[in-house]
């Protein structure tokens, strides 16, 4: 597959995230376009699109240089509130990463707008079923829609699982597990 055929975006785990952010020195922050033409985000704060470029031309409002310790806050916030990581690839070279939005349901295009692509990330979830006690607490923050409950019982459509990870931070019962996407492909 050519480079330029990826999406512009494309979803990984906050730990992920973390290492991305860690391979850069300087960083920038807007306000999160989404929540700026909504005027407001019921689940986060207005500045949550980080950039790794300066000369990056950002589509909402806000821009400023951030020190390592805001990102650190910003990446504490999208734990905190259950955001996915949604790096984003530079435009002429799909190899690139320049920034990262954090995203959630409430106010999200990708979550909101079906014609918006993302590609899926580097990981995808495993459940231990007979682990799970179905509480559901997991399909809450499952915003790709894998997860849900029917009849009291938790289901997992893997096909939708796009790898944020998001379900294993919040498992009381630690029965949910992150592996690598290539080798799910190889044991189907």
């Amino acid at each position: 597959m050519n480079a330029q055929d990826f999406n512009m975006h494309f979803v990984c785990t906050l730990d992920e995230a973390g290492a991305l952010i860690n391979q850069r020195d300087r960083y920038w922050v807007s306000n999160c376009g989404c929540r700026e033409s909504r005027g407001f985000c019921a689940r986060s704060r207005l500045d949550v699109c980080l950039m790794f470029r300066g000369d990056y031309e950002s589509s909402s409002s806000g821009m400023k240089e951030i020190s390592y310790g805001e990102v650190d806050k910003i990446l504490q916030e999208a734990r905190d509130k259950h955001l996915v990581a949604r790096p984003f690839r530079d435009v002429k070279d799909r190899t690139t990463v320049d920034g990262i939005c954090f995203c959630c349901d409430d106010c999200c295009g990708y979550f909101l707008n079906s014609a918006e692509r993302c590609d899926p990330g580097t990981y995808i979830e495993i459940t231990q079923l007979e682990n799970c006690t179905h509480c559901g607490i997991c399909v809450e923050v499952c915003y790709f829609k894998a997860r849900k409950m029917v009849g009291g019982e938790m289901l997992v459509d893997r096909e939708k699982c796009y790898g944020c990870g998001l379900c294993i931070k919040i498992c009381p019962e630690e029965c949910i597990e992150m592996m690598p996407r290539h080798l799910n492909a190889k044991a189907d």
